[in-house]
Formats: structure tokens, sequence, C-alpha cells
């Protein structure tokens, strides 16, 4: 399969009512061509999976703006007020999630455990509605794994063959999303032929992903 495409191509990747990962910490990483073609197909009612909803302008938080979002699990949106909003209003259900928690649900969910115990949140408003184990005299969360019908990353610099390496902060939350999505698809700021990469720098290893698509460019760039 030709993994670097264009954006026509992964059309029928998107759908209403899909759940979404999109890497990125407060917008630093996020894969801003993929989220501006999401809003330009018109996908609505997202379960979006993110570690926060960046800002206004910036992000996962202009699907957050433009009211495509049904459901969040985050650890943090204190930097984009709409959300605090919607979330006020009833208009989008909101499950804040400690960030270690999160990123642990996450990465159950891409090696295919049924879920991680924690004590993270007990006695806390994090443990209603769920359930806990007592394990050698402590109290333990049991915290379902998150996958997603598609995961959206930020490449640094990646191969035609998917291998994809990630620049200082910008990894954050992209290499473990990027093993929990049905589809992957990595937008790169660098495409490179393969073998260019040095196999210790790679994060992301290319069986995680699907499509690749270039930063920046509506077409195919090779």
């Amino acid at each position: 399969m030709k993994k670097v495409v264009d954006l026509d191509t992964i059309r029928d990747c998107f759908f209403d009512g899909m759940t979404l990962m999109v890497g990125g910490f407060m917008g630093c990483g996020a894969p801003e061509t993929l989220i501006d073609y999401i809003l330009d197909l018109g996908i609505k009612d997202i379960t979006l999976i993110s570690t926060d909803t960046a800002t206004v302008d910036k992000g996962v938080g202009k699907l957050i703006v433009a009211k495509r979002v049904k459901k969040l699990f985050a650890s943090h949106i204190g930097l984009n007020p709409e959300t605090g909003n919607q979330m006020n209003e009833g208009t989008m259900e909101v499950e804040l999630v400690p960030q270690g928690t999160l990123v642990e649900r996450i990465r159950s969910g891409g090696a295919g455990l049924g879920g991680v115990l924690t004590p993270t949140g007990i006695g806390t408003i994090v443990e209603e509605g769920k359930q806990v184990l007592e394990i050698d005299g402590k109290k333990y969360i049991l915290e379902k794994i998150l996958q997603a019908d598609v995961s959206l990353i930020r490449g640094s610099v990646t191969d035609v063959y998917g291998n994809t390496v990630y620049r200082g902060t910008t990894n954050n939350f992209n290499q473990v999303m990027a093993t929990a999505g049905k589809t992957v698809i990595v937008e790169t700021e660098k495409l490179v032929h393969g073998g260019t990469l040095s196999p210790e720098s790679i994060s992301t290893p290319s069986i995680y992903v699907d499509y690749i698509i270039r930063g920046g460019s509506r077409k195919y760039v090779y």
C-alpha cells in the first residue's frame, strides 16, 4: 500500500460519530493540516481523546470552537475557555482524566490490555462510577482502555514507509497514540527516503502507520 497520499485519499477514514485521538500538547506537535481537513469535511459528533484542548485557534481547540466534539477525554482544558463553556452548558460531555492515567489508558489500548489499575483518584470524583479493587490492602481504580477509530499524529521526520521521528517535546502523546488507533495517519514536517533515518532515532515504527500526509500541503508532495 502506498502510504504517502493526498488528503482526498483518506476522506473515507472520517465519519460522523467517530472516536478520534489527536496528538499534541497545548498545540505543540498537533497535526494542524489534518485537523483543518476534518473541519473542512464537516465531521461532527466526535468523541475526542486528547491530552488537552489547546487554545481557541490552535490544535484540537478549533474542533471544540466549531462544536464538532460530542464527548471529550482530556487531562487539561484551562487554556480554552470554550471547552469549559460547552461543558457547563451540557452541550459537550467531558471526562477529565489525570494525565498519567490518560496516557496509561491509551498505552493499554495499544498493547491489547483490558485496563490499568491506579490509586490516582481514590476518594475523589475520579472514582465515581468506576470499579474499585483492593489488592494487598490498597485500593485501586480500574481504568478502562482508550482506543480510537483514527489516531492523528504529527511527526518531525518520516520516511516513506512510515517510520517517524519526533523532535523535542513534540513527542508528547503522539508516540503512544500511534499504537492505539485502528487507522493511524501521520502528518509530517519532513518526508525522506527509506533507509535515511537512524533506527535508534525512530519512536514510531512503520508497522503502526497507515497513511502519511505532508504537513501544510493539501496535495501529494514527494
